[in-house]
């Protein structure tokens, strides 16, 4: 597996050529010679995930679709107005 840096620059005006390089391995995006993010394959993406699962999947919590939760009341002292 192959690295390869390019930088925001390179990757804005070929975007293709980085989309391709991922077959090789990861594209890492620097910006100011640090990088930034990292561009990988979907089945890469799922590897490192474990499950593959994204995090609308996650979120979505399909086994249960109704849960019971009652959030906690707010306790509000009011003062009464000081017009002297």
């Amino acid at each position: 597996m192959n690295t390869t840096t390019i930088t925001s620059e390179e990757f804005q005006k070929d975007p293709n050529g980085a989309r391709k390089a991922t077959a090789n391995g990861p594209v890492f995006i620097s910006e100011r010679g640090v990088h930034a993010f990292a561009l990988i394959t979907i089945e890469e993406y799922r590897r490192i995930g474990g499950k593959g699962e994204s995090i609308l999947d996650l979120l979505a919590m399909p086994e249960d679709e109704y849960f019971d939760w009652e959030p906690p009341r707010m306790e509000l002292h009011i003062l009464p107005a000081d017009f002297s």
